[in-house]
């Protein structure tokens, strides 16, 4: 699916548990994710308060969450076995990163952060009821709509990286990145609306996986896959804000 993460293929592999005591449910996975979510707040914080008190350690904290993050994203990916201890880590990780982000818009936009987080909760808020109320169902021809659309952004964030790592300026690419016009405006909006979009993909597999009686360690699988996805919509929703703010 969208999330390289959470793919059915990923519950396939980890098989089924020796026994309904040591199978993967539904209640587990939203403890699993609370507790994670947690950390990635309290590590926020800490990164955090670096930057507003300007200590010098708000760097080493935001690259090592960046790489230290990514790395262990990959690593859980490929061995899901070990979310256990590398969900945790990875929530730490991208906490630190995170932030170091909203600290330093936080400081050119007011009250921004504040905003980014209720608006995060609330699109998680209407996606899950919309999922549970089944008006949205992460059928086939919706997930392959989906998955095409997130990795066109994706792809599109690639190009633009590697333009500007060569030193090639595009103003399109600028504007749809960075301006607060109309284009950049309605960029934002969609990237955010195909972001919430996956969080019905996440739902639909994590409930699948529970149906499946996949192994226990997979509600930390489960739970470090749907914060990727918060992640990314917060970040999102964090630059369309800013955005507007800037207009």
């Amino acid at each position: 699916m969208s999330n390289p993460a959470l793919t059915e293929r990923t519950f396939r592999a980890a098989g089924r548990a020796e026994s309904a005591d040591a199978a993967m449910t539904l209640h587990g996975t939203l403890v699993k994710t609370g507790i994670l979510t947690l950390l990635l707040v309290v590590a926020g914080a800490v990164s955090w308060q670096a930057v507003r008190a300007e200590n010098a350690l708000w760097v080493p904290m935001f690259l090592g969450g960046c790489l230290g993050g990514l790395a262990v994203a990959l690593l859980t990916v490929f061995v899901p076995r070990l979310s256990p201890w590398t969900a945790p880590l990875y929530a730490a990780l991208e906490g630190l990163a995170l932030g170091v982000i909203s600290a330093v818009t936080e400081g050119v936009f007011n009250g921004i952060v504040f905003q980014a987080v209720v608006l995060t909760v609330s699109v998680l808020g209407v996606m899950l009821l919309l999922y549970l109320t089944r008006v949205i169902q992460p059928t086939r021809r919706f997930a392959i709509a989906v998955v095409s659309a997130t990795c066109a952004v994706f792809l599109f964030y690639l190009v633009a990286l590697a333009l500007s790592l060569f030193g090639v300026g595009v103003s399109f690419i600028h504007e749809m990145l960075y301006g607060s016009g109309v284009l950049g405006i309605g960029f934002s909006l969609l990237v955010v609306g195909i972001a919430a979009l996956n969080l019905i993909l996440d739902f639909g597999l994590i409930e699948a996986g529970v149906a499946a009686e996949a192994p226990k360690y997979m509600e930390w699988y489960g739970g470090f896959s749907l914060l990727v996805t918060l992640v990314w919509l917060y970040l999102e929703v964090l630059r369309l804000l800013a955005k507007l703010r800037s207009r």
